[in-house]
Order: structure tokens, then C-alpha cells, then sequence
């Protein structure tokens, strides 16, 4: 850039007859250049440590709170100290998650600790005597870690998703379009595992579905397009009436669907007009 800089200013100042284009020219290239080492040196060298100091206290945090939920599962013997040890731990690296908002990995790793925590909970409500002191304590740490669970397995689910419908639409082949879009389709589903009435995940599901569809239908009506074109009009046919199919098996009306497949009969019935036409006109050549 200052070298880009340098010419630039040299032209525009020797076009004006300066005596000496190549001083102020270099002087302002300098002034790039010091910019530059500045910026990198100063300013993004202090938020990639902000960042790094961050992601290693989410590391530790991650460490920490795996290591005592990991320790305390194969006891199945929640005492009040135990338990509330255990929140405290997860509800720190769910803190530590959310500083790093936009990383899916700190939200998976706090709701699977969130599981391992239930499952807990549940083993142990379902043993423990009505008048146990230990019955309120459990009951009150399965709300606090409900909560958690749900909004970092929500969270992982819509960064995770929307990455891998992103990546999707980046991929050259179709078949890596579509195998990329099914794993953020399996994301979902995993997310609706737990919360199947969740409205934003069910919302998210049907638009990744139509995404996918969309992928195979374009591709479709792309082949017919070629075939038509290299005069292989069957074939063409062929692959319109499979659009068509990938296109109604979702079951979804709506008015774009609708349109769409009109277009695509409609592009068929042209196919069939050319090919008779041709068919017709080959004909008559041979009786001439």
C-alpha cells in the first residue's frame, strides 16, 4: 500500500510540474507505512491478546467445570456442598461461553455438562425421601441448569446452523452443498431432541429444508437446461419432472413454490413443442 501510495502521489504531483514529485511522495508513502506498523503493532496486537486471555480463561473454565462434574458423575451421590460446587462450576463457564458469544464450541460444551448434571438430578430426585434437606437444593439446581441448558443448546444450535447453511452456499459441487447443509440440518434436530416445541429451531428447520431443496432443484432444472440445449430433449424432460418431484415431496405451499412449478411445467411443454417441431421437420426432410 505505501508503495502504491508513492506512485500514486509521484504521478499526480509530476503531472502538476512539482520540481521534486519524489519528496512529498515518499514522505506521505512513510506516513502509511508508520500507520500501518502502528495499527498492527498496537492496536490489533492488544485485542488478539484481549482475545487470547479470554479464550484461555474459557479453556480453563471449560477444564475445570468438566473435571468436577466428570469427578462428582460416578459417585451418583449428590450431597447440598457437592451440588451447589457443581452449579457453581457450570454456571462460571457458562459466563465464560457467553463472553465469546459467537463461539459455538464454549455453548456445546456448557449444555453437555448441563446433561451430565440432569441426568444427575434426575437419578437422584427420583431416590432421595420426601423430607430430605437435599430435596430442595436438587430441585432448585435442576431450574437454575435447565435454563442454562436451553439457552446454550438454543445458541449453539443457531451459530452452528447458520455457519454450516453459510458454508453451504459456498460449496462448488452439489453433492458437498447438500452434505453440508444436512449436518446443519442434524444440528437442529439435535436441538429439537430436547425442546421439539421450540418455535425458533422449528422455524430454522424448515428453512434449512427448503434450503436443501432449493440446492436439488436448481441442480435439476440446470441439467434440463444443458440437455435441452445439446438437443437431448428427453433427457431434459427428464430432469424437469425431477425437479418437480423434490419440489412437492416437502409438502409445502406456498406462493413461490407454486410459481415454480408452473415455470417448470411451462418449460417442459416448450421442450416437448421444440421437439415435436423437430421431429415434425425431419419428417418432411425425408419425404422431400
Amino acid at each position: 500500500m505505501a508503495i502504491a501510495f508513492f506512485f500514486l502521489a509521484w504521478g499526480i504531483l509530476h503531472d502538476g510540474d512539482d520540481q521534486a514529485p519524489w519528496i512529498p511522495a515518499g514522505i506521505g508513502a512513510s506516513l502509511v507505512l508508520i500507520s500501518a506498523v502502528f495499527l498492527r503493532e498496537i492496536v490489533l496486537r492488544k485485542a488478539r491478546n484481549r482475545y487470547l486471555l479470554v479464550q484461555k480463561r474459557l479453556d480453563y473454565t471449560l477444564d475445570t467445570a468438566s473435571l468436577h462434574t466428570k469427578n462428582n458423575a460416578p459417585e451418583r451421590k449428590l450431597t447440598l456442598e457437592k451440588n451447589a460446587e457443581i452449579i457453581r462450576q457450570i454456571q462460571k463457564k457458562s459466563e465464560a461461553a457467553k463472553v465469546l458469544m459467537k463461539l459455538s464450541d464454549g455453548h456445546q460444551e456448557v449444555f453437555e455438562i448441563c446433561n451430565e448434571y440432569l441426568e444427575i438430578n434426575r437419578s437422584e430426585l427420583g431416590n432421595v425421601s420426601p423430607g430430605s434437606p437435599r430435596l430442595a437444593g436438587l430441585r432448585r439446581g435442576r431450574e437454575i441448569v435447565k435454563e442454562l441448558h436451553k439457552f446454550h443448546l438454543l445458541t449453539w444450535a443457531e451459530i452452528e446452523s447458520r455457519q454450516l447453511t453459510q458454508d453451504a452456499k459456498n460449496r462448488v459441487t452439489i453433492a458437498e452443498k447438500t452434505e453440508t447443509a444436512q449436518k446443519a440440518l442434524n444440528v437442529i434436530q439435535t436441538a429439537l431432541n430436547h425442546y421439539p416445541d421450540e418455535r425458533r429451531l422449528i422455524e430454522s428447520e424448515d428453512a434449512v429444508k427448503e434450503f436443501v431443496t432449493s440446492i436439488r432443484v436448481a441442480h435439476f432444472i440446470e441439467q434440463a437446461e444443458r440437455s435441452s440445449f445439446k438437443g437431448n430433449y428427453k433427457r431434459a424432460v427428464s430432469h424437469y419432472k425431477d425437479a418437480l418431484y423434490f419440489l412437492a415431496r416437502e409438502n409445502r405451499q406456498s406462493k413461490e413454490t407454486d410459481l415454480l412449478a408452473e415455470q417448470i411445467n411451462l418449460e417442459i411443454q416448450k421442450v416437448l413443442e421444440i421437439s415435436t417441431e423437430k421431429k415434425n421437420l425431419g419428417s418432411r426432410k425425408k419425404n422431400d
